[in-house]
């Protein structure tokens, strides 16, 4: 019998324990039928599959943005502190990939920055720590979010990879009797 503990978490349906694959098959519309359950399960492990790919690009995306904006906190926290010496700072800075220069930055009260689809905003050094320091603890919590939802999709995975070999198996043994039993007639 299925285990009716089915969860979902973040759209990832729950795979349920099958205990008693002769109940499982009686309780799907296949009625006995081994093959369309087994045709079944293999299509939702496809789905947990494709789930799961989906999710290690969103976290190798979100590991790699994390480095970005701390480096980028860094720069800002630093623009800050020179502030009020009055000196200006010379940094180099990537013009196009593998093409650096150095510029002269005098002091200034604000720094742009990027916000994505091709957007560029001024913000005040307060407010723009405020928003990197927000937007790393959100890069944070999601990469957090996403390793859970890998962990729960591996555990539905290893659930059903299970449930497939039991019904196969069951399968087996149904065929095996049946051969037996004609030919003890």
């Amino acid at each position: 019998m299925a285990s009716a503990a089915a969860e979902e978490r973040r759209g990832i349906p729950a795979a349920s324990f099958v205990e008693d694959v002769q109940t499982f098959l009686n309780s799907t519309a296949s009625a006995s039928d081994a093959s369309s359950a087994l045709n079944a399960l293999q299509e939702r492990l496809q789905h947990y599959k494709l789930a799961e790919m989906k999710l290690l690009a969103q976290q190798r995306d979100l590991q790699a943005k994390i480095p970005d904006i701390k480096k980028c906190l860094e720069i800002v926290e630093a623009l800050q502190a020179k502030q009020h010496t009055g000196e200006a700072t010379t940094v180099d800075f990537e013009l196009a990939e593998g093409i650096y220069t150095q510029a002269h930055i005098e002091a200034t009260n604000s720094v742009c920055l990027w916000l994505g689809a091709n957007v560029m905003l001024e913000y005040p050094f307060d407010e723009a720590i405020d928003l990197l320091k927000k937007n790393l603890e959100n890069a944070h919590s999601s990469l957090g979010a996403i390793i859970e939802d890998l962990h729960f999709l591996r555990d539905q995975v290893t659930i059903t990879q299970v449930t497939i070999a039991r019904v196969y198996n069951w399968d087996v043994h149904q065929r095996r009797k049946q051969r037996q039993a004609g030919t003890d007639i």
